[in-house]
């Protein structure tokens, strides 16, 4: 459409036919939303899409590290004309980005990592049953070494997901954190020696989880996000609906914030097979 100013000059050097004219020709040349073109598939086609995201909201489970997530209305289309929001919330929030720098000084920032990097083939590593008996469980080097045997090698440049059925949790903080009555977190998480392969015997782009954390929350040390973050590659936390997405096959497209110096940010993260 014709920017106002554009529109306020062709009102004071033309008539008023003329200038009904000029700002008709600007209207039509947005089509109204019933004529907007059909999305664009891929060359190959896909059958199904989904949504790896939780909605980012005041509700969202937030690590007890971060303050929760705030948004006012600061204009309403009845007030002023149009509607926008004011969103407070720290990077680490909701689903999420974890570039190399949020742990590694010098690391690469979310702004400076490809955009190639952040579209990669998906491998879901499914834990939820032996999780729901023990919250520490960790994705092992077996569990990759077992997916390989059945669906073959971890292909180049993919993001290895666990599904631990965390997800089912996110509508309760309490549920999601999951302190013992002494106040200690448990969630699951990669083990030392599943980033390590990872990153040192397979080619990926980056891990993710449906939990808080790269880690299990009871590691003494992130082992897991500095053998990951420490490798170039990224994480990405607090995923959604892995469950539902077929362990192998899957396209992930990784919407990550591009913010300068940004150690990540929250994501809208959505697979297509």
């Amino acid at each position: 459409m014709c920017a106002p100013v554009v529109i306020e000059t062709v009102r004071r050097e033309l008539s008023r036919r003329g200038f009904i004219g000029a700002v008709a020709g600007c209207a039509a040349a947005v089509p109204p939303v019933s004529a907007q073109p059909q999305p664009v598939r891929m060359p190959k086609g896909f059958r199904s899409v989904f949504d790896l995201t939780h909605p980012f909201s005041a509700r969202l489970p937030v690590y007890p590290s971060y303050k929760p997530v705030q948004i006012r209305q600061r204009f309403s289309v009845v007030r002023d004309g149009f509607a926008a929001n004011e969103v407070t919330f720290d990077e680490h929030t909701g689903t999420h980005f974890d570039a190399p720098s949020h742990f590694v000084a010098g690391g690469l920032s979310g702004d400076r990592i490809p955009a190639a990097h952040l579209i990669a083939p998906l491998a879901v590593m499914a834990i939820a049953d032996r999780a729901a008996k023990n919250p520490d469980a960790l994705v092992s080097v077996d569990d990759l070494l077992a997916w390989e045997k059945r669906h073959g090698r971890l292909p180049a440049g993919a993001l290895v997901a666990m599904d631990a059925g965390w997800d089912a949790r996110a509508n309760s903080t309490d549920r999601f954190v999951n302190r013992d009555a002494k106040g200690v977190m448990h969630t699951p998480g990669f083990s030392e020696e599943a980033a390590r392969f990872l990153v040192g015997q397979r080619d990926i782009a980056g891990v993710g989880v449906d939990t808080h954390s790269l880690d299990a929350v009871i590691a003494v040390k992130f082992v897991a996000h500095l053998a990951i973050l420490g490798a170039g590659k990224y994480g990405v936390e607090l995923m959604a609906n892995l469950g539902r997405v077929p362990p192998a096959g899957a396209t992930v497209f990784i919407g990550a914030m591009k913010h300068d110096g940004g150690t990540g940010g929250p994501a809208r993260v959505i697979a297509v097979v």
